[in-house]
Order: structure tokens, then sequence, then C-alpha cells
């Protein structure tokens, strides 16, 4: 009754800061493997669609099936041969860049880009592993998209706006889909591969912060973009600083998850006061839930060190992100495409 007197907007500020809220709770009193992405993937569906849709149940069962398969390839595939496991690793990413552009594959590929580079660089570092951290993403998957409905079905969204799924929206050409696929597979693979390469601990937040933003900058004005996504993932870190130091003086459940909603609630107000810059917000969001999710789940006893390493690998990320787009970009020509 509460929530049909409130505007769209309102509706769906409150909408993602109870999902959010509820994923973290679940991520941090269930604690299971890769808990941490949960609320990532939550806030995202709760960003970027208006409703649930039976697509929505397809993507997270073939991004299931996904993560298992890749999870038994890792246990007793190809990763210790590099010369035949990174070509097939770079066509994943590939497939996963050109399904990230259509809004009816966008979960799908998200799942897809992060099962093929977490458990195969986690099934390196720790034999043996790779099915139970498969089957903890694919949770989070199934969490996220439960938490999505739950809220929908709690706050229903406005008559007037519930006909426009992100499912309507017009895709770009294939063409232009290659492009932009080939080019951030460009900006990705050489750290990427690099990294499984030398086997560097502690580089798996690095490898997946440059594989998903590697595709928003690699259309046009990506130097632009890249600048923005350093922003983004800057004003991301401070507010992760303040939140898990206000978490270190009182790590309690109920105050973690109050914090969360806290910030949620705020960055939500001006997310959907100022569409123009949602992806801001939204990034900021994302920064946050990732930084503090995963040093929170984490049992290392030098957690707080561990912390600050990921906020310098994700201003790292920033920083290549700028330097790679300019050089590919001052390197550009008119006339010449990546597509045949």
């Amino acid at each position: 009754m509460m929530a049909a007197s409130l505007k769209s907007r309102d509706r769906r500020a409150l909408r993602l800061t109870l999902g959010v809220g509820l994923a973290v709770a679940l991520s941090a009193s269930i604690a299971w493997s890769l808990a941490f992405v949960a609320p990532v993937f939550a806030a995202k569906f709760l960003v970027e669609r208006v409703e649930p849709t039976w697509g929505t149940a397809r993507e997270l069962l073939f991004g299931v099936l996904a993560t298992v398969a890749i999870a038994f390839a890792v246990s007793f595939g190809p990763i210790h041969y590099p010369l035949v496991f990174l070509p097939l690793l770079a066509l994943v990413m590939l497939w996963a860049y050109f399904l990230f552009s259509d809004p009816r594959w966008n979960f799908f590929a998200s799942m897809l880009i992060i099962a093929a580079l977490l458990l195969p660089y986690l099934g390196l570092l720790h034999p043996g592993i790779a099915l139970e951290l498969g089957i903890g993403l694919a949770f989070s998957g199934a969490v996220a998209v439960l938490v999505f409905t739950l809220m929908h079905l709690l706050i229903p969204e406005a008559k007037a706006q519930s006909g426009s799924t992100a499912d309507a929206e017009e895709l770009p050409d294939a063409d232009v889909r290659t492009d932009e696929a080939v080019r951030a597979l460009v900006i990705a693979f050489p750290v990427v591969g690099f990294f499984f390469l030398a086997q560097v601990s502690d580089a798996l937040l690095t490898m997946i912060f440059i594989a998903v933003l590697s595709l928003q900058a690699s259309g046009a004005k990506s130097v632009k973009v890249s600048l923005f996504l350093l922003v983004t993932n800057g004003v991301g870190g401070v507010v992760a600083v303040l939140f898990y130091q206000l978490l270190v003086v009182m790590p309690y459940l109920g105050f973690y998850v109050a914090l969360a909603m806290l910030v949620t609630i705020v960055l939500a107000s001006y997310l959907y006061a100022d569409p123009d810059k949602a992806p801001l917000y939204a990034g900021i969001l994302s920064t946050v839930l990732v930084l503090v999710g995963s040093t929170a789940s984490s049992m290392d006893k030098e957690v707080v060190s561990n912390f600050y390493l990921r906020l310098l690998q994700i201003a790292m990320v920033g920083a290549y992100m700028v330097f790679i787009s300019y050089f590919l970009e001052s390197r550009s020509r008119p006339g010449i495409s990546l597509r045949p």
C-alpha cells in the first residue's frame, strides 16, 4: 500500500535500497563462496532493469550452466597449457563482449566473463577449488535474481513504466558490436594474459575490473569514458574507505547492513534524480560493494592490508584504462575499422 503512493523515482530508490540491504544481509550471514558478488548483481538488476521477465530466468539458467561447465573444464582441462588455454579464453571473452551490448544477455555475459577469468585463475593458484567457486558464483547469481524478483513483488513498478523493459531496447548494428567487442578484447587481454602467464597473486579484482570496464571504454570518445571510469572508481574508493573504517569500529552484521543501505539510498537519490549521470552513481555503488564485500568476506588475517591492496588495484585499473584508451585512440585513422 505504501509503495503505491510513492512516486516512480522514490519507488525505485526504495526498491534498490531494500534489495541491496537484503542481498548484503544474506551474503554476510550465509557467507558462501563468492557471496560478495550477490549484492553487486542485485544492484545491477535493480538499476538497469525495469522489472523481472522470463528472460531474466533464462539468463540465470544459461549463466549457471556456463559457470559449472567452465568449473569442470578448469578441473580437468587445459589451464596448465597456456598455448591452448589463452586462445580459448580470448574467444570466450570476445563472445561475452559481443553479448554485453544486448540487454537480453547482459547478465549472462557478466557471469560468463567473471567465471572465465575467476575460475581458471584461482584454479591455477589453488587447485581443486574451481568447482566450489563455480557453484558459489552461480548461487550468487540465483540470490541476486531472487532478490530482484522479491523487491518487485513488494514494490511493483508503476503500470505506465512496466511495459518498457530493457529487452525492448534497439540493438546497435552487428558490425558496431563486433568492433567494440574486438576493441574491448584488445584493451583487456594483454593484462589478463600477463597475469595468467606470470600467475600473479592477488590480481583477481584487477582482471575483473579491467575485463568488465573495457567494453565501456571501447566505443567512441574512449579517453573521456576512461577518465569518467577513473573518477567513478576514485570516488567509490573514497566512500569504501569511509565505509570500511566505520565497519572496523562496529563490526556487527546489523550495522554493516544499515551502512550499506545508507550508502545506497544516498547514491540512489542522485541516481534517479539525474538519469544522465546514473552510470556515475551506479559505478560508485558497485565499487563500494565490491571493495567492502570482498574484504568483509575474507578470512585472511591481513584483512586491513588486503582492503587497501584492492583499493590500489582499482586505482591502477583506472590509470591503465586512460593510458590504453589514449594510446589506441591516438593511433586510430579515419576509414580504418577492426571488422573485416
